[in-house]
């Protein structure tokens, strides 16, 4: 059977972390792409991790190219590429910058890989998954937006240490638009099977998930100069497993919601169900009357920046 195909569109800090990831898990092989300009920067990283598969007991093979063609026959793309957030920028802030960047990708993953799972990492994150399935044409079950996997990830941490303990028992959930409208759902948390409500009160889990919707933004301050990128790219990659093994897993991202929570035709990060066939099914929470609000203003917040997408491109 032949190794499955990843194309990791991006190959700035968070394409080279995940080619290295996908090297380690040996999920297939991976081809890194950026623009004509980096000029050898894909190839070089791409020959970087190749030169280390045996210390890391890794068979995939790894190619760099500036050419949008080698993406062709892609089981998976994951799009990071676009202008990365700076010091006092909020992700809607590059809405304009990045919008072209996912209409380029969109049209050659249309040409060359048009059965392939797309997870978009770009930012603003709901509006530009939006603006690649509108482009790109793709089912709307094979177009989703990596989101909600990290921000639930960060939400997690948060928790863990807040409580003292192991992040691997904190199972929590993040709704909503990937900015500063996200929700955190108190009721969806819980610790080692325990709700985090019995842990903690509503006053403190208020204080973790504020930190949460702006935690981006505090990386982006404490770097200087880029975003996080060593999450983002795991989360992403926990995204891509999900898909190519078939695992039906269970988590939150921007998916196209069709009804759902009373919302049409819009991305939003709901909880999903992930499989072979994409996204297979998306669940429904309740939510407490607060939560419902903020997750409505949340939705507001992307249709905004969806209706931007609609009447500039």
């Amino acid at each position: 059977m032949a190794r499955k195909k990843i194309a990791l569109v991006g190959a700035g800090q968070i394409g080279g972390t995940m080619a290295l990831v996908l090297a380690q898990k040996n999920l297939g092989d991976v081809v890194l792409i950026d623009i004509p300009m980096t000029q050898g920067m894909p190839k070089g990283k791409a020959l970087d991790i190749m030169e280390g598969r045996s210390v890391i007991n890794s068979s995939v093979d790894l190619q760099g190219s500036t050419d949008y063609s080698a993406i062709k026959g892609a089981d998976v793309v994951i799009v990071t590429a676009g202008f990365p957030r700076m010091p006092g920028m909020s992700r809607d802030d590059l809405l304009d910058k990045n919008c072209g960047v996912i209409k380029t990708v969109a049209e050659a993953i249309k040409e060359n890989a048009p059965d392939a799972f797309v997870i978009v990492i770009t930012n603003p994150l709901d509006a530009m998954v939006y603006n690649m399935q509108k482009q790109s044409g793709l089912p709307a079950n094979k177009v989703i937006g990596m989101a909600g996997v990290l921000d639930s990830a960060r939400l997690a941490c948060f928790v863990a240490d807040e409580l003292g303990v192991s992040v691997e028992d904190v199972k929590a959930l993040v709704m909503g638009g990937h900015g500063d409208t996200m929700v955190s759902i108190m009721e969806c948390v819980s610790v080692g099977g325990i709700p985090v409500s019995q842990l903690m009160s509503k006053e403190k889990f208020a204080e973790l998930a504020k930190r949460t919707a702006g935690a981006g933004g505090e990386i982006v301050n404490l770097l200087g100069r880029g975003s996080a990128f060593y999450s983002p790219a795991t989360s992403a990659i926990h995204m891509a497993e999900a898909y190519l093994l078939d695992k039906k897993s269970v988590f939150s991202c921007a998916a196209k919601l069709n009804g759902e929570y009373g919302v049409n035709g819009l991305y939003c990060g709901v909880p999903v169900v992930v499989g072979a066939n994409g996204v297979e099914k998306i669940l429904e929470v309740k939510m407490s009357a607060e939560e419902k609000a903020a997750f409505d203003k949340s939705v507001e917040a992307c249709k905004k920046n969806a209706e931007w997408v609609d009447a500039h491109t």
